[in-house]
């Protein structure tokens, strides 16, 4: 069914999966052997909607390449979010996996057909926005990303 969904929305390939840590350090020092060379930046805060209501989160991301996959490795700072969530439940590990759009909000409408639905996400910019969506019985998030810029 899974192919169904991503055949009937267009998505394309997966450009992206996320990982979640409680540590991105030890993440980093685990997983570079595999991947190779991981980038890290920090975004600062930026608020985002979440669950409904404005909150300010903030993350440290560290990026990396598996051929054309991107594999990103992110630790939770501060305020609400999917990361935090997943780190509640005591879980790290994959947490989502991302596919570019061109037009988020109506990908994000359409997604609602089968039954998922936006938790986490915010415009920052025009053409650049992002939003996680889940779905009840699944615990891997798909990250809808909007970037017209490159």
């Amino acid at each position: 069914m899974q192919d169904a969904i991503g055949e009937q929305l267009e998505l394309g390939p997966c450009d992206q999966i996320g990982f979640v840590f409680a540590d991105l350090e030890a993440a980093i020092k685990r997983y570079e052997p595999i991947f190779g060379h991981f980038e890290v930046q920090e975004f600062g805060s930026f608020e985002y909607d979440y669950r409904g209501e404005k909150d300010h989160c903030e993350l440290k991301i560290a990026f990396g390449k598996s051929g054309d996959l991107e594999i990103e490795l992110i630790e939770w700072v501060s305020g609400g979010s999917p990361h935090k969530e997943f780190l509640e439940r005591g879980r790290e590990g994959m947490h989502h996996m991302r596919f570019r759009v061109d037009d988020l909000d109506a990908k994000v409408r359409e997604a609602e057909a089968f039954g998922y639905r936006a938790i986490w996400g915010t415009r920052f910019a025009e053409g650049l926005a992002v939003a996680y969506l889940e779905r009840d019985g699944d615990p891997l998030l798909v990250e809808l990303f909007e970037n017209l810029h490159g």
